[in-house]
């Protein structure tokens, strides 16, 4: 054969059959093409590795930043005395819906009003035609989100979020505070905390217990009612350490909706109310007299007047029946004017308002939260000691109130009240003399116990109450209104203090078909309110809520205090 592309030989010998192929240009050109199918294919994958390790790499920096603004937004949990939440940063998805990536509406509709058949979807409807992002639900629940999301709509977009709540509600509004929409705080301790809370990972834990804030806020509410008030407040404080149990202000308001008050009437009136207390501050002027050895409490005063000038200005005994002759203890007892007139002229200006200012009620009081109050000042003189010397023309609030009787009775050492649980010891000092407690806290007990105290309504058998009211008309433009601030500061058990209990009503009114029961183990009753005073009032009230509160605070603090 004289072709030269392949060739063929036979042998006959043994019939064996050989074929040689030649390598051609197609072999080379097929090897070639294989080779560089096999570059572009390192090639790919190669740059497959590639786009995942980047895709990785965003990822990873998405999820780091979203870390970042989560942490950023972060604010520690706060829990009371017993490790019950009031407020809590919790993690939460907001459902968008975005109308542009919506394929068919008619479907996505139906779809959604399976899982949410209480939505108005004629709303839904209007915002899908505006083509425009809308949140759809806020804080969506775990079962509904699952549900959502096995849908597979595209149009659907899920925003982890980190809300903060206070599960208490209106319980602590006054407490607590509020955050605005950027994580600040802007009242309470939300404000006052705002970087310990945003950098404190652990929870910060109060001294105010949840049963008891309960309970005396259900009291005032009820009461506010009855005695047709503006609002009232109340502070439970420890006399020896200065933790307050409990806070209320009415009215109080819902952190959660997070709505910018402006309504003076949500005053915090426990802290930032400032107030003319009337006949409250008689305890202050004999505990000075007693302090300063100007007077002991059988130290006798004789032809006490009904009603003295000074300047233009007459001050009058309200009862006229008080006898003209008085014991220092008998004047507090029954809250006689011109008698604490008598002894605050006895102790002199500059001693009196030392004392006043010693018992940290003539200046603005250091407090854990910045709605403190400022007391009104004024210009000192013997009218003015006259005048101050039965709390009129005198103003403080009721937390310096709570804090000045609390030195009053525990021994006379120096407190500071606090919200925030510290179990550190502390040495307080001892600002008045040690006889000025023992003095002063039986003739409170008197006022309660006696026929001629004017704070029977609050003597609860098995609490040894003991206290102070008084009934100040609030000033006005140009003088002074017929409305009231009625008040009773009242510390139990009086023979070892350990509770102060200042309860305050704001323009109480008289209700002529409430029943009284008196509380002494007789079975008086009467029926309707005689007179407008802190003693048919907030005497009242106090009685009360030292009814419900006495057998928590026996049980869950005899231990601790």
């Amino acid at each position: 054969m004289s072709d030269n592309s392949n060739r063929f030989i036979l042998y006959n010998n043994n019939s064996e059959f050989k074929y040689n192929k030649k390598k051609t240009d197609l072999d080379i050109r097929f090897n070639r093409i294989a080779f560089i199918f096999f570059l572009f294919f390192i090639i790919s994958i190669i740059y497959t590795i590639h786009l995942i390790k980047l895709g990785s790499t965003k990822t990873n920096k998405l999820i780091s930043n979203q870390s970042k603004i989560l942490n950023k937004l972060h604010r520690a949990n706060i829990i009371d005395r017993n490790g019950s939440f009031l407020a809590k940063t919790v993690s939460s998805i907001d459902i968008g819906i975005n109308p542009v990536e919506v394929i068919d509406k008619k479907k996505l509709l139906l779809n959604l009003g399976y899982i949410f058949p209480n939505k108005d979807y004629e709303f839904i409807l209007n915002q899908l035609k505006k083509n425009k992002f809308f949140w759809f639900e806020k804080k969506i629940s775990a079962e509904n989100y699952e549900k959502i999301m096995m849908l597979g709509d595209k149009s659907i977009k899920a925003e982890e979020k980190l809300s903060r709540v206070y599960p208490q509600k209106n319980l602590f509004s006054h407490i607590i505070g509020q955050i605005d929409d950027d994580n600040f705080g802007i009242s309470g301790l939300e404000k006052s905390l705002d970087e310990k809370l945003k950098d404190n990972k652990k929870m910060i834990q109060l001294t105010v217990d949840k049963d008891i804030q309960f309970l005396i806020r259900k009291e005032l509410m009820k009461y506010n009612k009855i005695f047709r008030t503006k609002g009232s407040a109340s502070i439970l404080m420890n006399v020896n350490n200065g933790e307050i149990i409990s806070i209320v202000s009415l009215p109080d308001f819902n952190p959660n909706q997070r709505i910018n008050i402006t309504d003076t009437n949500f005053i915090n009136r426990a802290t930032k109310g400032v107030y003319e207390f009337g006949s409250v501050f008689k305890t202050f002027t004999l505990a000075a007299g007693i302090h300063e050895g100007t007077v002991e409490p059988e130290t006798e005063f004789k032809n006490l007047e009904k009603s003295i000038k000074c300047g233009k200005n007459t001050i009058s005994e309200y009862d006229k029946k008080i006898p003209s002759t008085l014991t220092a203890e008998q004047i507090l007892i029954r809250s006689g004017n011109i008698g604490s007139v008598r002894i605050g002229q006895a102790i002199g200006l500059e001693k009196f308002k030392k004392f006043l200012s010693e018992l940290g009620l003539l200046n603005p009081i250091e407090f854990d939260i910045e709605e403190v109050g400022v007391p009104l000042s004024f210009k000192w003189g013997k009218c003015k000691l006259a005048t101050a010397s039965y709390g009129h023309g005198i103003t403080t609030t009721i937390l310096q109130l709570a804090n000045a009787y609390s030195i009053i009775v525990n021994g006379g050492y120096k407190i500071k009240p606090t919200l925030i649980k510290n179990y550190k010891k502390t040495n307080n000092k001892n600002i008045l003399k040690n006889e000025v407690s023992k003095k002063i806290n039986p003739i409170l007990r008197k006022i309660v116990t006696t026929k001629e105290g004017t704070a029977s309504l609050a003597n609860i058998n098995g609490y040894e109450v003991g206290g102070k009211t008084g009934t100040a008309q609030k000033s006005a433009v140009g003088g002074y209104s017929n409305n009231k601030i009625n008040t009773f500061a009242s510390v139990f058990p009086i023979s070892n203090p350990k509770f102060v209990l200042v309860i305050m009503l704001d323009e109480p009114k008289t209700n002529s078909e409430y029943i009284y029961n008196y509380r002494d183990g007789s079975d008086i009753k009467y029926k309707g309110t005689p007179f407008n005073t802190a003693g048919w009032t907030t005497v009242e009230v106090t009685g009360q809520i030292i009814e419900k509160i006495g057998p928590i605070l026996a049980t869950k603090y005899n231990e601790v205090y």
